[in-house]
């Protein structure tokens, strides 16, 4: 059951025009699907379809809150901007292996939905813990592709086509074999041009044919710093990532790493951006909007030890400062008892779309208790805020 707070004009919480809401999306332990009780969802992604349709995907973590081992891909489904969403639906949870780094797009002129996903067997992990194997060669961690037509507008899939041999190098820049791998997570771009683009580790994944082959942009030596992705077309044509740094880099500036370019003319050498400090995970972008004073609004924890500090900030001047910012605390999430009695912190992984009726529309992870991290539930609310509540 979803469970929503509101808070509108009329509360004397807030100023006049104000609005957010929050809706516990997805419910770590509390949702059932074929028999399964997901122990936790983590890594969303939210997209707008050209029908303005919500899609909201995360992965299900069906065993532990770990990123490794029995994680299929879930969504479920918005058609009134939010405010009631569709029960868990499943895009696919085939076999033990994991399916996740949900990465959404859509072509426009077509209206066709294409999620992009990471994918490797049961028994390997990132780092090779709790008697996995550590992912160490080409292709043990591939790129798959599901689609959706405008028609069936996210209750239909088609896949997986695997993408892997187009659009992952053998090798480095550096000349080292590519071995771990991510797209994403969070969301795509169609750029002004039309070009599909999807942000991935150490490239740029993109498509000028509306979908039907894909190539990769890799990023030169020297450049391939950064792990966890965005990205976004700014005014001037160019496109400007928004990364996660690599460990050791991060721990140089804790804070996003920014580089700006174009897929053939290739990009500037990444810097911290010392307006976003970062607590080493992933965060958002989105473009809000081009007409009068083009708007960039950017959502992570505005911290650099911890995950709990979600600020959403907006940019009029294409990203190079962020004068406006709003802590999401300013709204704080009710006392869901779903959640149950442990330290709940909301904080983590973000991901942001626009919604038909002008607001933004987020999800934001929650951790159920922050004292036991290790076993703790995992859940995901879905935050609805104007443009006066953002900046006010």
């Amino acid at each position: 059951m979803l469970v929503t707070a509101l808070m509108s004009a009329g509360s004397p919480a807030l100023a006049a025009g104000q609005k957010h809401s929050e809706t516990l999306l997805f419910d770590g332990d509390g949702e059932t699907l074929n028999g399964t009780r997901y122990h936790s969802f983590r890594i969303p992604s939210l997209l707008r379809t050209t029908k303005d349709t919500l899609l909201a995907f995360a992965e299900g973590r069906a065993e532990s809150n770990r990123d490794y081992g029995n994680i299929n891909l879930m969504v479920k489904r918005s058609t009134d901007d939010g405010a009631s969403w569709s029960a868990l639906a499943e895009v696919v949870g085939t076999g033990q292996g994991t399916w996740g780094n949900p990465t959404a797009v859509v072509e426009r002129t077509s209206g066709t939905i294409l999620l992009f996903l990471s994918w490797n067997p049961a028994g390997l992990s990132q780092n090779g813990a709790d008697g996995t194997t550590r992912i160490s060669a080409w292709g043990e961690r591939r790129v798959k592709l599901f689609t959706s037509s405008k028609q069936e507008d996210g209750r239909t899939w088609h896949g997986p086509v695997d993408l892997t041999a187009a659009v992952t190098p053998k090798k480095h820049a550096d000349g080292s074999e590519w071995a771990w791998d991510a797209v994403g997570p969070g969301a795509g771009i169609e750029t002004s041009s039309g070009r599909l683009v999807i942000p991935a580790t150490n490239r740029t994944i993109y498509s000028d044919d509306g979908g039907t082959t894909f190539h990769s942009a890799p990023m030169a030596r020297g450049q391939e710093v950064t792990g966890e992705s965005s990205v976004l077309e700014l005014t001037d044509g160019r496109l400007m990532r928004n990364d996660t740094a690599v460990k050791a880099k991060w721990e140089t500036a804790k804070n996003r790493w920014i580089a700006r370019g174009t897929v053939e003319g290739g990009f500037t050498a990444y810097t911290p951006d010392p307006h976003l400090p970062d607590p080493h995970a992933q965060a958002s972008v989105l473009r809000y909007n081009l007409d009068t004073t083009p708007r960039i609004m950017f959502l992570n924890s505005a911290s650099t030890t911890n995950r709990r500090a979600m600020t959403i900030r907006v940019s009029t001047d294409e990203a190079v400062t962020w004068p406006v910012s709003r802590p999401l605390s300013d709204a704080p999430l009710p006392a869901w008892p779903q959640l149950g009695a442990g330290n709940v912190a909301e904080g983590g992984y973000s991901s942001m779309a626009k919604t038909a009726d002008l607001s933004v529309g987020a999800l934001v992870e929650v951790n159920e208790d922050v004292d036991a991290n290790e076993t703790s539930h995992r859940s995901i609310v879905f935050r609805k805020m104007n443009l006066p509540w953002i900046t006010g």
